[in-house]
């Protein structure tokens, strides 16, 4: 037996082993806690449905599922804390809208959310609602988009800061509607409530979580949510595409991977997701908040994730004056 063949020899047996520690790896998973990243402070709104998600997750895989939050440069920390960890499966992200938004307009990210981020599965979805001043004539959306249309830019909308998913998405509600109405941006949206109430501020679009005990109170005005369906939280508010406006724009989180973890990985941890979101009791506590369990399959996300990511997209090249000045 000549050199070149033992060592030929020795190289097939040492990838083979490697195969076969592999496979076993894969078969194994998971033998140890996973780490879910959440961009976002404890106590919020994304951060308590990651929490919901997360404990129904470990009770289906058998391992504990720790939410680790890193708040931080729009959620880019996170994002790529996640992107460049080890694709073996015990390192997820747990993001939403938000985190598309900010890939879709923001230039030279350390990472890039298509190519380096495995998409696993939609986790839950919730609507943006359209809520007006109470010191406004109109009632409904037709008649504030020929209010709009009467008085252009007479009237301002607030958001939670240029950039953001609620400021692209009224944007794109302008683009649709073609009206002129100006945005004034905040540091969040309950820093705008005052204004709203007051009629300083005609408009803003926020969570459907956010303001259902406002527009139950009769507090503001809702004029439509921005989902092809009704939300089951406020069912009596039309959406914008039955007032014959065609704007779709859910709100929503999902679970991803790095991109090179393995098929049979993401494929378990796809199962076990949307097993752990149809849990009647997860159900139960984030219909209490507002937001519907989706649990949808790895194709279904990653055919959802570059739509969503081409739509934000798309409303900055149209108008790519959006951000002059950020």
């Amino acid at each position: 037996m000549t050199i070149n063949t033992v060592v030929k020899s020795l190289a097939g047996i040492a990838l083979a082993a490697l195969a076969t520690t592999t496979a076993l790896a894969q078969s194994d998973f998971p033998n140890r806690p996973i780490r879910m990243f959440v961009p976002f402070a404890a106590g919020g709104g994304i951060d308590i449905t990651a929490r919901i998600a997360a404990q129904s997750l470990s009770d289906v895989l058998g391992q504990q599922v720790v939410v680790q939050n890193q708040g931080g440069a729009g959620g880019a920390l996170a994002t790529d804390a996640v992107a460049k960890a080890d694709p073996d499966g015990y390192t997820l992200l747990y993001h939403s809208t938000t985190g598309i938004v900010h890939a879709a307009v923001t230039p030279k990210l350390p990472y890039d959310w298509i190519r380096d981020l495995a998409p696993i599965s939609i986790a839950t979805r919730f609507a943006p609602v359209m809520v007006t001043s109470p010191t406004l004539p109109a009632r409904d959306l037709k008649g504030f988009i020929a209010l709009l249309k009467a008085n252009p830019g007479k009237f301002s909308y607030a958001s939670s800061g240029a950039g953001t998913a609620l400021h692209l998405g009224v944007e794109l509600f302008k683009q649709k509607a073609g009206v002129d109405i100006l945005h004034v941006p905040y540091r969040g949206t309950a820093a705008a409530m005052p204004d709203l109430l007051s009629g300083r501020i005609a408009m803003m679009l926020d969570g459907v979580p956010v303001q259902t005990p406002n527009i139950r109170a009769g507090t503001l005005f809702a004029v439509a949510v921005t989902t092809r369906q009704r939300s089951p939280a406020i069912p009596e508010v039309p959406t914008m595409i039955e007032s014959a406006l065609d704007v779709e724009l859910p709100f929503w989180t999902a679970i991803y991977a790095p991109i090179k973890t393995p098929k049979p990985i993401i494929d378990k941890l796809n199962a076990a997701i949307a097993k752990a979101m149809k849990d009647q009791g997860v159900t139960s506590r984030l219909a209490d908040v507002g937001t519907e369990v989706v649990g949808s399959t790895v194709a279904e996300t990653d055919a959802f994730t570059r739509q969503q990511f081409m739509l934000y997209r798309g409303i900055l090249e149209r108008d790519p004056s959006l951000l002059a000045g950020q």
